[in-house]
């Protein structure tokens, strides 16, 4: 079974979109954040082709009534972003598993159909970044990689390569580049995109 997860941590202001929140104020940056959860859970929650789950930080936040009730919820755990998205993969029920965050606002249903047929050909699929980063990974399942996400310079240009390097000879694939919203500038880009 296809299994999409979608990594959503609660929507309070200085914890999420911190970096925009220096730029346009935390407030604005979190109603921002809310509208970008909001847009893809509803997108892509939608697509019978694969499961979605809403993987949430912090855990006590699991059963907040701002998450809609017709997603599967799980908590993230504890550790860096890299440790919750191993334990994701590793806890993982057998195939297919996509893993996203909620932050990238030109995700449509295509991307992670087209992401998922690459999973069909390789072991292994990213989303690249313009910043370096990642907007997707995801995983065969078989072979499972143990260690994709160690030593990885988080939150800079090398968090990619760092993943990649970590991946080895097994075959990977790419999905389209996409950008985050992380700072007022990436902001400005998605308006002047929306129209």
């Amino acid at each position: 079974m296809r299994q999409l997860v979608i990594m959503a941590k609660k929507p309070v202001a200085g914890h999420v979109k911190s970096r925009l929140g220096k730029d346009i104020g935390y407030g604005r940056a979190v109603g921002i954040y809310r509208q970008l959860i909001a847009a893809t859970i509803r997108s892509l929650n939608a697509d019978t082709r694969w499961h979605t789950y809403l993987a949430i930080a912090p855990d006590i936040a699991i059963n907040d009534p701002i998450w809609p009730a017709n997603i599967e919820k799980f908590a993230q755990g504890g550790g860096d972003i890299g440790t919750r998205m191993q334990t994701i993969f590793n806890t993982a029920p057998c195939g297919p598993v996509i893993i996203i965050g909620t932050d990238i606002p030109h995700i449509t249903r295509q991307d992670i159909a087209d992401a998922f047929a690459q999973l069909g050909r390789c072991d292994v699929v990213f989303g690249p970044a313009g910043d370096g980063g990642f907007w997707l990974v995801g995983s065969r399942q078989s072979p499972r990689v143990p260690q994709m996400f160690s030593n990885v310079r988080w939150s800079g240009p090398h968090a990619l390569s760092d993943c990649q390097r970590n991946v080895g000879h097994l075959k990977t694939g790419f999905a389209a580049e996409r950008f985050d919203i992380d700072t007022k500038n990436d902001l400005l880009r998605w308006k002047s995109l929306k129209g």
